[in-house]
């Protein structure tokens, strides 16, 4: 299959955004509570942008640990019976499934996540790949595209909120801290600076996508 021009921007790789809330900071003890991918495209006309997203909100595994703390900073109640929560597997499943489809679609060898802190993101795709023995995780498993380090070069700011702000992106503080809207947002992040490169290397160096 002939490379795409996504396929061609970063070495065969799709970026796809990734957003979890958890129950804490260790990715083997702690749930997972909530996993939001984007799926990102481009065009001659628009540039880099959002694609197609999908969100869970999932069941704490079967003896995972919940902070009291983490909980009270994501208002997430883990039981509550309208989060319409799914077992992980259901989630990773089917958010694994997306993302090679999208990858195959594309002509890429793989997934690279972006995040904001992207490590944390991936330890807890990771950790939880492992817990369910799925040998099918389409992500890079130590390469990410870190949208905090990326807002630190290009506009000054590291802290997701203050960076899109400086990106010229909405943000409203009542829905942060939802997989997807941080997700969301994280997109928007990581386009807007992936487009104003592009945008400085067409007018040096004739671009890098034709």
């Amino acid at each position: 299959m002939e490379k795409t021009a996504v396929a061609q921007r970063f070495r065969g790789f799709l970026p796809v955004v990734v957003d979890v809330e958890t129950g804490g900071f260790d990715p083997e003890r702690d749930a997972l509570l909530e996993i939001a991918a984007v799926l990102l495209a481009w065009s001659p006309d628009n540039g880099w942008h959002r694609g197609d997203a999908v969100v869970y909100h999932i069941e704490p595994f079967s003896g995972a640990n919940l902070e009291e703390a983490s909980l009270q900073f994501n208002k997430i109640d883990p039981y509550h019976p309208f989060r319409m929560a799914v077992p992980e597997k259901k989630a990773l499943t089917d958010v694994f499934k997306i993302v090679s489809g999208a990858v195959a679609a594309q002509g890429c060898t793989r997934a690279i996540l972006v995040g904001h802190n992207a490590t944390f993101d991936l330890a807890f795709v990771k950790a939880a790949a492992l817990r369910l023995k799925m040998r099918n995780n389409p992500f890079h498993q130590f390469s990410t595209f870190d949208t905090a380090a990326l807002a630190g070069v290009a506009l000054g700011q590291t802290v997701l909120s203050r960076a899109v702000e400086s990106a010229g992106i909405d943000w409203n503080p009542e829905e942060a801290h939802s997989a997807m809207y941080d997700a969301e947002k994280t997109a928007e992040l990581f386009c807007s600076i992936v487009n104003r490169w592009d945008e400085f290397n067409r007018g040096t160096q004739g671009g890098i996508l034709a």
